[in-house]
């Protein structure tokens, strides 16, 4: 048995030799990895281990059938490395886009309490979450875009096609036009213009580059996530997101033996909100001076106070990682309540925009006819 083991692994490597250069081509710092084949490695190395399979067969057992050729390179990698006496959570650190910190961190403190199988399917569960969470967030936020493109598209499409038609017939009829109509008309002047098409594109890719390198500034950052999470509806809604992400890595570090310290500096990197960033940054330099947790966080006046209280609970009962978890598992149901009643709402909020701006350019083109009619009838 031994025997066929040691050839299997043989085989394996013998098969991945040849792919190895793709691998060189690309430095371990650039390389990544997108998260659902990462959930899977995860989830299957955990099963892996389970089986009783040794940790290095089982990477070579995992590149074998990857379908992300460069994963699979950097899975073999990683078993040569185990093979030559490095810990996985030295082998993974060397792939910082690939393996975040707090993965590291928890792949660390399972070896060190020989929990790894387990530590890994906590892993797989959280990236899951994670995934998850990102993508009810993006659900939420395609309606408006969906409206914004709409309305502009549909604005556009009369302004160039329908408005100079009516345009012609006013010149021909020399009648005096209400306010509304010449702001149509001069609207449409402006959007049929050749200028327009070559000035509109470049003011547009101009005004999200500017935007893109002021959000990459230190108060351009704090600025832009501040007014995110104080824009209504929106704004909730990222914060709860903000909140069971954060009460969910504590727990799963926390429950896997990694120092409160610690953990909050991991939980730095899973943020995406300066702002709650720098709550966390806070907490941990109080924390460090012999201040609870509850009180740390509290300081912000960022996180809710339902999370300050459960925490302060926690600490005094001795059942942080069960409260942290239950926040989690709260918040992650108010976010899809959040989802839910922001999808349902922007339902009807589509058509009434969309009605609303189709309604006013036709108002607009037919008060003249209107005055006209008055006009003859007098």
């Amino acid at each position: 048995m031994a025997e066929y083991g040691e050839q299997l692994s043989n085989q394996i490597t013998s098969a991945f030799n040849s792919r190895q250069g793709a691998l060189n081509n690309t430095p371990a710092n650039k390389l990544k990895v997108p998260e659902k084949d990462l959930l899977v490695f995860f989830r299957q190395l955990s099963v892996i281990l389970q089986s009783g399979v040794p940790l290095a067969q089982g990477l070579f057992l995992l590149s074998e059938n990857m379908t992300n050729k460069k994963f699979a390179i950097c899975v073999q990698n990683i078993g040569n490395q185990l093979n030559a006496g490095e810990e996985l959570s030295e082998s993974l650190s060397k792939y910082p886009r690939i393996f975040a910190p707090i993965t590291v961190g928890l792949i660390e403190a399972g070896e060190a309490g020989g929990m790894l199988d387990t530590v890994l399917s906590r892993i797989a569960t959280l990236l899951e979450e994670q995934a998850k969470i990102k993508s009810q967030i993006q659900g939420a936020l395609i309606y408006p875009i969906l409206v914004l493109v709409l309305a502009v598209s549909v604005s556009l499409g009369l302004l160039i096609f329908i408005v100079p038609q009516f345009k012609t017939m006013f010149d021909d009829l020399g009648a005096d036009l209400p306010l509304l109509t010449t702001i149509m008309l001069n609207l449409s002047n402006i959007v049929t213009s050749p200028l327009f098409f070559i000035f509109a594109p470049i003011s547009s890719f101009g005004a999200i580059y500017l935007l893109n390198n002021y959000y990459k500034t230190t108060s351009g950052r704090l600025t832009i996530d501040n007014l995110i999470l104080k824009t209504p509806l929106f704004g909730a809604l990222i914060l709860r997101t903000e909140v069971a992400s954060f009460c969910d890595t504590l727990f799963t570090l926390v429950n896997s033996g990694i120092p409160i310290v610690e953990g909050l500096g991991r939980c730095i990197g899973a943020s995406s909100n300066q702002i709650i960033k720098n709550t966390i940054k806070k907490s941990i330099s109080l924390v460090e001076e012999g201040q609870e947790l509850s009180y740390s966080l509290s300081l912000s006046k960022t996180l809710p106070k339902l999370v300050i209280s459960m925490i302060k609970i926690g600490e005094e009962t001795g059942k942080l990682s069960f409260m942290l978890e239950n926040l989690s598992n709260f918040y992650k149901r108010e976010v899809d309540a959040t989802v839910s009643a922001l999808t349902k709402a922007m339902e009807p909020a589509i058509i009434f925009v969309v009605a609303g701006i189709v309604g006013t350019i036709v108002v607009s083109l037919y008060l003249p006819m209107f005055s006209l009619i008055n006009e003859i009838g007098n």
